[in-house]
């Protein structure tokens, strides 16, 4: 078990990394080759649009090819994605790397939760946030080393740690050994098979799934919940990555607070994230995943709501800091939670979800960047407590679910 999570959170660092190297480098790559942001903002949708292709066809691929399989192809390619894009070549040809890249990474993300959620059945709150720890931990150490890179006249070299790390990773899935796990890691199936597990015995074992003739299925209730959470991880990962892109924008906008001031608060907010995911797993199998994912969203709708009030640099950070921790853990925690309720789809769904969340990752700041343009910085902070607000409404639709669930299947 250990041997697989630590691959894993491995895996996760390097998709931390991924994900933010192009933008901690974009002001020096478009000056080298004379372009403007708009070009920039293209060449990192076009890494988007790879990634969210990676994330869909991670489940076919995984079918074809087996799940090592697919981590081994997807692993190669981000290694030879971020190897070209150190070379600097001619400018179209970033607008081929770019999607080659986010391809890579995103299938990594979704391969990676589809294993533990498929894989580990006890304590899989705990496994998940791990990986979550180790992608905050990516996203923060990439920006402070191509900022050392930057100031050195080496910056290029950014893409290769990326390069090493993929690499690194390569060569870890295709060596490493699980034992009865191997044929689940490296089965290919015709079909969607779904995963079940064996009799659970200690807490947080890895049990093999066996193979199944079914193909997941979303009919009736199933598929009314899969598109609740569907929409709820597009309103998640939509308000996290608007928070993280133009949280500095909002404090220089709202309190005149000096750039290099104000982009402390993105690293604040993803300390906090970091620290708070150390915890989240025990938390929400101590307290049932319902209720952990229930609370965050309450407590980011209540600091949000507060953070229009907030007129004081100190105070403005605090409620930053607090968000992290709130928010810390509901991306990976309403992850399981969602395969928890849809039983039999643990190959699909992660991927479906994550898929969701990349969506809106993209569409939702550009909402938020529109508003900042037209409407006044505190009605900007309202639209981002109306995102929230709908991410509770949907928890507590979800709750009410299982508890109804529950209360029929004691009767």
């Amino acid at each position: 078990m250990k041997k697989l999570l630590w691959i894993g959170c491995l895996s996760y660092f390097l998709i931390g990394l991924a994900h933010v190297v192009l933008g901690s480098i974009l002001p020096v790559t478009l000056e080298h080759y004379g372009k403007d942001y708009s070009q920039g903002g293209t060449l990192i949708f076009a890494q988007f649009a790879g990634f969210l292709g990676g994330v869909l066809l991670s489940p076919w691929l995984n079918r074809r090819f087996g799940k090592r399989g697919g981590l081994l192809i997807a692993t190669a390619l981000l290694c030879i994605a971020e190897l070209s894009y150190m070379l600097l070549p001619p400018w179209g040809w970033m607008y081929v790397i770019a999607p080659a890249a986010g391809f890579g990474f995103g299938m990594v993300e979704a391969v990676i939760g589809t294993i533990i959620i498929a894989a580990i059945k006890d304590n899989t709150a705990v496994a998940m946030s791990r990986l979550e720890v180790l992608f905050g931990i990516g996203a923060m150490v990439m920006p402070l080393i191509a900022s050392g890179l930057i100031a050195a006249g080496y910056w290029r070299l950014s893409f290769l740690v990326v390069a090493i790390c993929a690499a690194l990773t390569f060569v870890f899935w295709a060596k490493g050994s699980f034992g009865e796990l191997d044929k689940f890691l490296e089965r290919r199936s015709s079909n969607n098979g779904s995963v079940h597990a064996h009799t659970a015995g200690t807490s947080g074992e890895m049990h093999p799934p066996s193979a199944s003739t079914s193909s997941p299925t979303y009919r009736g209730l199933n598929r009314t919940l899969l598109v609740l959470f569907v929409l709820f991880f597009f309103l998640y990962v939509g308000t996290e990555m608007s928070l993280a892109n133009f949280m500095p924008a909002i404090l220089i906008e709202k309190m005149n607070m000096k750039e290099a001031g104000a982009a402390l608060s993105v690293t604040c907010f993803w300390i906090a994230m970091s620290v708070g995911r150390l915890f989240a797993g025990y938390i929400a199998e101590k307290f049932q995943y319902r209720v952990y994912v229930l609370y965050s969203c309450l407590a980011s709708v209540l600091l949000l709501m507060v953070f229009p009030f907030t007129n004081q640099i100190w105070s403005a950070f605090l409620i930053i800091l607090l968000l992290g921790l709130a928010m810390s853990g509901i991306f990976s925690i309403a992850l399981v939670f969602a395969s928890k309720l849809l039983p039999g789809t643990e190959e699909s769904t992660p991927s479906i979800l994550i898929a969701s969340g990349g969506v809106g990752g993209a569409i939702l700041p550009l909402t938020t960047g529109w508003s900042l343009d037209h409407l006044a910085v505190n009605q900007s902070a309202w639209m981002l407590a109306i995102f929230a607000v709908g991410l509770l409404v949907i928890s507590l639709i979800t709750y009410q679910w299982q508890n109804k669930h529950i209360a029929n299947s004691a009767t």
